[in-house]
């Protein structure tokens, strides 16, 4: 079974810069970053495939970068230019089966962090 577990989150004012990681342990063939807001749907922030594909958000695109390291298994989110729509509870989410793609649903992914908030101000 795959445990994550998330960081990075905090309070920045807009313009500012902020990185999350999410380590995983055990097999993972896709990890993905999702948002939730406060009286929002959850929606797909960025992918990362095993082989190292990735996938972004349009909202997101530009701003956000990810990248992994393999050693740690840990997969990271460096977002800069936040905005304070970009505040929201961001989840690291996971699959523990061999995955072609990753999905953007949430209901894809088996496995799910606790979340780490983060909050941008104006």
């Amino acid at each position: 079974q795959v445990q994550l577990v998330e960081s990075g989150g905090g309070s920045v004012q807009a313009g500012g810069s902020l990185t999350l990681s999410c380590a995983a342990s055990g097999y993972t063939s896709c990890m993905a970053w999702f948002r939730q807001a406060p009286g929002k749907e959850r929606e797909g922030v960025a992918t990362m495939h095993s082989d190292g594909s990735t996938g972004y958000a349009d909202t997101v695109k530009g701003r956000c970068t990810v990248s992994k390291d393999n050693a740690k298994n840990t997969v990271y989110l460096q977002m800069n230019s936040l905005k304070p729509e970009d505040t929201a509870m961001y989840y690291c989410a996971a699959t523990g089966y061999n995955a072609g793609y990753c999905y953007w649903s949430g209901t894809d992914y088996n496995y799910w962090g606790q979340g780490t908030q983060v909050t941008v101000s104006s």
